[in-house]
């Protein structure tokens, strides 16, 4: 078994614990543990923001546009096609866009070499990857990747970096691209480099799952810290009654944030291998089989019955992972068991999937984007005052 197995073990195995699944006394006493480690993560969590609000940790400023798209909790609130509207509506209004993202579970060098490099400070001075130069999309997702390969393929004139130091991927985008405005993919936490515009998603189908940090819950830091936030996009929004309260909840700890209201609209439906295009309505009366690795598969599974799909076979992973080839296979299998007439999975997961030489069901991803229900006036103020700063 791999690092990377065994990491996303236990990732499912934290998960299933997180909600309420396991319930022996081990799995309580571990619980306990979280407790008190989450406890202190939340101690330095606030240490560390204090250290850059009194400037004894420096933030950088680069010259240029920078805005920031992040979260308080892990996953699961719909960051990238957010990401994905800024950068191709500012692009559109005349900006030279670079997103740059950490490549969150990319291909990444030997822990050997990782050490060398940073004793011998060597890291500072390789640069960071380019996953598209604007032109051309140059890794793959497996190098580059999940979400910067998604970002590189749907926004094509966007420059796309990765490197963990946003502020030397930020440098080389004005050196390299000629970037007049960084966009910060996941900066919410990223402190370092000062942002123009603070944008915090929340999702309003679980805003704050248990209110605990991690790892007792899924919150990278207090609740109170939106109170950083320009901007507030609800996402998954669906006009029910508890995004008034949620909206009153989110306004008594920042009453200066505009408060923008979106949805995830499916779109279409996209073979993953051919990239043949088809309509929503193919989904209608199908019995499906759905295979996802991401944060909530659940909300993924419920829009597939919502546009008419029987879902008679499913398979979880954890967030990012890397499927293998016999996985794919041995889920082929179980699905034409099952009586699928399709196999369903996300846009995220098909950048994932290994080459498929025998399909003897198709398989398609579902393509969505971001459609705002209220604050549409407020977004095209914000991308206004951008374009003139």
């Amino acid at each position: 078994m791999t690092i990377r197995e065994i990491a996303e073990k236990a990732e499912q195995y934290a998960i299933e614990l997180l909600n309420g699944r396991r319930r022996t006394r081990t799995d309580q006493a571990v619980l306990g543990g979280m407790f008190g480690l989450s406890r202190i993560y939340r101690a330095l969590v606030q240490l560390r923001l204090q250290a850059f609000e009194e400037r004894i940790f420096r933030q950088r400023m680069l010259g240029c546009l920078v805005v920031s798209i992040g979260n308080l909790t892990v996953g699961g609130t719909g960051k990238t096609p957010v990401v994905e509207v800024f950068a191709r509506t500012l692009i559109e209004k005349g900006r030279r866009v670079a997103i740059l993202s950490r490549g969150y579970r990319s291909r990444s060098k030997p822990l050997w070499q990782k050490l060398r490099d940073r004793l011998t400070r060597a890291d500072r001075d390789i640069p960071p990857k380019v996953v598209s130069d604007g032109r051309r999309l140059l890794l793959d997702s497996n190098q580059a990747g999940d979400e910067p390969y998604m970002l590189a393929s749907n926004v094509k004139k966007a420059v796309v970096l990765v490197d963990k130091d946003r502020v030397k991927s930020g440098r080389y985008a004005i050196r390299r691209f000629g970037a007049d405005t960084l966009i910060l993919d996941d900066g919410f936490q990223y402190l370092r480099l000062r942002p123009h515009l603070n944008i915090l998603l929340i999702d309003s189908t679980n805003p704050f799952h248990n209110h605990h940090l991690l790892p007792r819950g899924l919150l990278r830091e207090p609740i109170r810290n939106l109170r950083r936030a320009n901007i507030i996009f609800l996402t998954k929004s669906n006009g029910g009654r508890h995004l008034r309260h949620l909206k009153g909840f989110v306004t008594k700890h920042n009453p200066r944030a505009e408060i923008i209201e979106c949805t995830h609209k499916p779109e279409h439906l996209v073979d993953v291998y051919s990239h043949e295009i088809q309509p929503l309505e193919a989904l209608r009366g199908k019995r499906v089989a759905a295979i996802s690795g991401i944060a909530v598969p659940e909300s993924f599974e419920n829009v597939l019955r919502k546009l008419g799909a029987t879902v008679v076979h499913t398979a979880r992973y954890a967030d990012h992972h890397r499927y293998r080839l016999q996985e794919i296979i041995d889920f082929q299998n179980r699905a034409l068991a099952a009586g699928a007439q399709l196999i369903l999975t996300t846009e995220k997961d098909a950048v994932r999937f290994p080459k498929l030489d025998r399909r003897d069901v198709p398989v398609l991803y579902l393509r969505v984007r971001i459609d705002i229900l209220t604050g549409q006036e407020s977004f095209n103020d914000c991308i206004t005052r951008l374009c003139f700063l």
